[in-house]
């Protein structure tokens, strides 16, 4: 038995496909909206509200390339989710808002998150991954305190710096 091309009648709409693009399309209709709620205050003509500008045309055109692949059924197919990743990530999520808001600093929040994410893709060393995050998580606070002077959660590690 060959195999033939099937034609246009095998091909079926993919109405998650549709979905997720309606949903790319609504954010960025969205982003560029709230850019143009911002004030402007530079005199060189780019403020702001740029970037978000810049952001929602990428996911425009992410939602037209997928509007257009559902349409014409050529997204592949799906694979099924792994439920205790899945449950893993949001758990880290969770973490990461709960430590936050209750004091807790960036340090050890992104740190709870990155290790609860490589958990989820079956890391089992959790003592090196925790190491691994404090070190990783300190120099991007340095880096944004520092170098950028942009302020991010402080806790008790990062009153320690």
């Amino acid at each position: 038995m060959t195999d033939l091309p099937q034609g246009p009648a095998s091909r079926r709409v993919d109405r998650a496909g549709v979905v997720i693009a309606a949903v790319l399309a609504a954010l960025a209709v969205v982003l560029v909206w709230d850019s143009r709620q911002l004030a402007t205050t530079t005199m060189y003509g780019m403020g702001p509200e740029v970037m978000p500008v810049v952001i929602a045309i990428g996911l425009g055109l992410l939602a037209i390339g997928n509007l257009v692949d559902a349409l014409r059924g050529n997204l592949p197919a799906r694979e099924s989710a792994d439920r205790k990743a899945v449950w893993l990530i949001l758990g880290g999520l969770v973490l990461l808002i709960a430590i936050i808001g209750l004091g807790g600093g960036f340090i050890i929040a992104t740190s709870a998150l990155f290790v609860t994410t490589s958990a989820a893709f079956g890391r089992r060393a959790l003592l090196a991954d925790a190491a691994i995050a404090l070190v990783l998580s300190t120099l991007i606070y340095l880096a944004f305190d520092r170098l950028l002077t942009l302020s991010l959660p402080t806790g008790p590690l990062e009153r320690l710096l």
